[in-house]
């Protein structure tokens, strides 16, 4: 297992220092923004719905994502990470926020090991497969409704925007089904529209212009 080396900003924002790249800039208001509202969720979800992503780090969008399910019925969370936090830092990174199911994440967090890493929230539940993406995603027996693409800046992680893996993340995305991220960078765009994505460049959250919505034809 390959924690992450972390620094801290004053704000408490963890800081990976493979990438020289925050885990997040806008925290939860960001995360609402770009993979919720990004995704047209709350709005779509549904007993079934599948959200997967790219990049667990601290748990915030699968907390986001709690905090907007009134469950009826269930929701089904896979994430992709190559650098599991320990649950302490995840601790430290999620006490600003005030969310109420973040304790019972990083208690489920601590306490899972293995490939792959179950943790369930009021009807949702999160499946955690650890390594890096290109290798497990082609795998994955199952496709999303949404994705969320959260990896480090493509600049920094160019592993995780590549044109392979986003024809991965196309190959098991349901018809009709969305993606989003906080990247407006042209390869990152041009990938997925190779993928078979429609693409479309959307306002960003705070001082980021831009964003990338994209949506699979039914």
């Amino acid at each position: 297992m390959n924690q992450p080396s972390l620094t801290w900003t004053d704000a408490d924002t963890p800081v990976a220092t493979a990438f020289d790249d925050p885990y997040f800039t806008g925290g939860l208001e960001e995360t609402n923004h770009v993979f919720l509202a990004g995704n047209g969720l709350p709005e779509r979800l549904r007993d079934g719905f599948h959200v997967a992503e790219l990049g667990f780090g601290t748990g915030l969008n699968l907390l986001a994502l709690a905090h907007v399910w009134q469950p009826e019925g269930t929701l089904h969370f896979t994430s992709f990470e190559a650098f599991p936090m320990a649950a302490t830092d995840m601790a430290r990174a999620l006490a600003p926020f005030g969310l109420p199911q973040a304790d019972a994440l990083v208690a489920q967090w601590a306490a899972a090991t293995g490939p792959v890493r179950a943790v369930n929230l009021p009807g949702i539940k999160a499946r955690i497969h650890i390594g890096d993406a290109r290798e497990t995603l082609p795998d994955w027996p199952h496709v999303a409704d949404a994705w969320f693409l959260d990896g480090f800046a493509p600049a920094r992680n160019p592993e995780l925007w590549n044109e392979a893996l986003m024809a991965q993340v196309a190959r098991h995305t349901a018809p009709g089904g969305t993606a989003a991220t906080y990247t407006a960078a042209g390869h990152v765009r041009r990938g997925l529209e190779a993928a078979g994505f429609t693409v479309t460049r959307q306002p960003g959250f705070g001082r980021k212009k831009h964003m990338t919505t994209a949506r699979m034809p039914q």
